[in-house]
């Protein structure tokens, strides 16, 4: 089983934004600090389990079980629905994505086991932060 963990983190609200993926896959490691440039932190969530959904599928995998400490996402993911209109096309684009797996699980988790995933989201928003600097 893989096993994928996600954090999106945003400087404010919205700020710029960053995405951390942690991937445990055969042995293997794999780390993703992604950008995401100007959002809010729920955003930067959703935008982090696409991402992290993208990357498994560039890499083949068929089962994936992925943990994150947003609880916004992981119930939303658990009852395929969202309040907030503005979350709606993510969470559709998330599901489409999850349901092309053999076997999709989502979890939640408490931060104090995701600080992986954290400390990447937390590079991906310097590292925006450094290319936004790069355009002044």
């Amino acid at each position: 089983m893989i096993e994928v963990y996600i954090d999106g983190a945003s400087a404010g609200n919205p700020g710029p934004s960053g995405a951390g993926i942690f991937i445990k896959a055969n042995g293997e490691v794999f780390t993703y600090s992604i950008p995401l440039g100007l959002m809010s932190n729920h955003e930067a969530e959703y935008q982090a389990f696409i991402k992290g959904l993208e990357i498994c599928h560039e890499k083949g995998f068929k089962t994936v079980s992925f943990r994150t400490d947003s609880e916004l996402v992981d119930t939303a993911v658990e009852k395929e629905f969202v309040r907030n209109p503005l979350y709606k096309p993510l969470l559709e684009k998330a599901l489409t994505l999850s349901g092309q797996f053999d076997l999709f699980f989502m979890k939640w988790i408490p931060s104090s086991l995701n600080k992986m995933a954290d400390e990447l989201a937390r590079k991906a928003i310097r590292a925006n932060n450094l290319d936004e600097g790069k355009d002044l």
